[in-house]
């Protein structure tokens, strides 16, 4: 499935991998200043982190390890929007909109994590 602006992808590794692809592309774009450096690797690895640990929840060695890797799931994409927000857009207002984006995708990944947690305890 593919997503469209109407559409939601809903499986959720290939949606957090296209999230944290989304982000260094987003990245690319943005003006070079000292602050966005810092902030950008920061980002990067939260949005990265995000798919990550949730292949490695599916491949937990139980429902413990499982529901500890989906709360850094929902950690990391939190952490991601953080980021996404102190970053500077310039004059851009596409990047200002590509940010909001990416920052609410971050937002619905967290609620999709945080209802995984809610119902699998």
């Amino acid at each position: 499935m593919t997503e469209t602006k109407d559409k939601k992808q809903y499986d959720l590794e290939p949606r957090t991998l296209a999230f944290a692809k989304r982000v260094r592309t987003f990245v690319r774009r943005l003006p070079r200043t000292l602050s966005n450096a810092e902030d950008v690797r920061q980002l990067i690895r939260s949005s990265g982190s995000v798919g990550a640990n949730y292949i490695e929840a599916n491949d937990s060695l139980g429902k413990k390890d499982f529901l500890m890797r989906v709360k850094i799931c929902r950690k990391e994409a939190k952490e991601s929007r953080y980021w996404l927000e102190l970053l500077h857009t310039g004059e851009k207002s596409e990047l200002a909109e590509a940010r909001r984006a990416l920052a609410e995708e971050a937002t619905e990944l967290m609620k999709i994590f945080g209802a995984i947690l809610r119902k699998s305890k």
